[in-house]
């Protein structure tokens, strides 16, 4: 009970680096908290869409499309997953 409220953000960043590592091809250490998906990580809206969907599935977040533009940087991702975490309502 209460697991997903108890992920730190290190945990975060290292299940968000291991997903894009899994969709991108991008090496976990590559992903870091001051990364920007797309200047640093070469990430393109289609494999963006693919790591919120995998993000949403791993941290029980659900991140609405409107929500998406705003996470910018792996930093931004972490700080949302963070505070939305366990919170999968429509």
């Amino acid at each position: 009970m209460g697991e997903s409220h108890s992920r730190s953000k290190r945990e975060i960043l290292d299940g968000l680096a291991d997903i894009v590592n899994e969709i991108a091809g991008i090496p976990t250490e590559d992903v870091h908290m001051s990364a920007s998906f797309t200047e640093d990580l070469d990430i393109d809206s289609l494999s963006m869409v693919e790591v919120i969907v995998a993000s949403e599935e791993r941290f029980d977040v659900r991140i609405p499309d409107d929500d998406v533009r705003f996470l910018v940087t792996v930093r931004d991702a972490v700080d949302y997953i963070a505070r939305h975490s366990g919170n999968t309502r429509p």
